[in-house]
């Protein structure tokens, strides 16, 4: 039986994620997730690529908004609501896509700027914006948030093991930020996972994804290193490009929760690689 072993939300894209016990699948994904953002002075998307030092921020979800603190520094911290008056919006760009955003609020921009010693802002994704998951993979009604490419990543926790099993030192999952994580099946039976439900929610694997050497930070100091990516290279790579865990679109809306049972309804014949 697979089941769900792990839900994760990461509210500000390239911050740290948070662990669910229930979660609720909205049109872009899970909600909360990748709903804000830091943009440069060209509004384009801040990440651990550029920035690894974003790895220190870490979030927790309040009743009225976002708590961001710092791991190494436990004194810096700042609220960020979810109500707030939109003054100021703008075009922001994430990877190929340019979508509508709203700027939160000078004082976060500064906090940010500050701790992160990069001129940056925050910004929201309000519901008025609709950016469409690649057209190659989906229906134009099917949107995401600010996430890199598609609503829900999932990685069997089988996948990790066995990649663990080939390293020196072990690595966590949270280096390749999931939504969802199972327990069950084989080693990279993602790949093969084309149809699958959970409650009345029918999945579908779409892409897998392409890793980058984000997945190469220590989330806890946000050092970089060569592993796992040079492991995964050796035997996890095609066409030039690294995989690990599988994209996801859905049809349906609700709650889902760990423990939750996944049911397969298709597998493709063959894994990736």
């Amino acid at each position: 039986m697979l089941k769900i072993s792990g839900l994760f939300v990461y509210p500000i894209k390239s911050l740290g994620g948070i662990a669910v016990s229930s979660a609720q699948v909205t049109s872009r994904g899970l909600k909360h997730d990748r709903r804000w953002m830091l943009v440069d002075e060209h509004n384009r998307f801040l990440s651990q690529r550029e920035v690894p030092q974003m790895a220190l921020l870490y979030v927790e979800i309040t009743n009225n908004g976002l708590l961001v603190m710092h791991r190494q520094q436990p004194e810096e911290f700042i609220n960020i609501p979810f109500l707030f008056e939109a003054n100021e919006t703008a075009l922001c760009t994430i990877w190929d896509d340019t979508c509508l955003a709203e700027f939160v609020d000078t004082e976060i921009d500064q906090w940010f700027t500050e701790i992160l010693q990069v001129k940056c802002r925050l910004v929201y994704m309000p519901e008025a914006a609709r950016r469409q998951v690649d057209q190659r993979y989906a229906r134009a009604d099917h949107i995401t948030s600010f996430a890199d490419a598609f609503p829900v990543l999932i990685v069997g926790q089988a996948s990790l093991d066995e990649l663990n099993g080939r390293l020196k030192e072990a690595v966590p999952m949270d280096r390749f930020r999931p939504n969802i994580v199972f327990t069950g099946g084989e080693a990279f039976l993602e790949d093969q996972m084309q149809h699958f439900s959970i409650k009345n929610i029918n999945f579908f694997g779409v892409k897998p994804c392409a890793r980058c050497p984000v997945i190469t930070i220590d989330q806890e100091h946000a050092t970089t290193g060569k592993e796992p990516l040079k492991t995964l290279s050796g035997y996890r790579k095609k066409n030039n490009k690294v995989y690990f865990g599988q994209n996801l679109i859905y049809e349906g809306q609700g709650i889902i929760s760990v423990d939750d049972e996944i049911r397969i309804k298709e597998l493709r014949p063959e894994k990736l690689i």
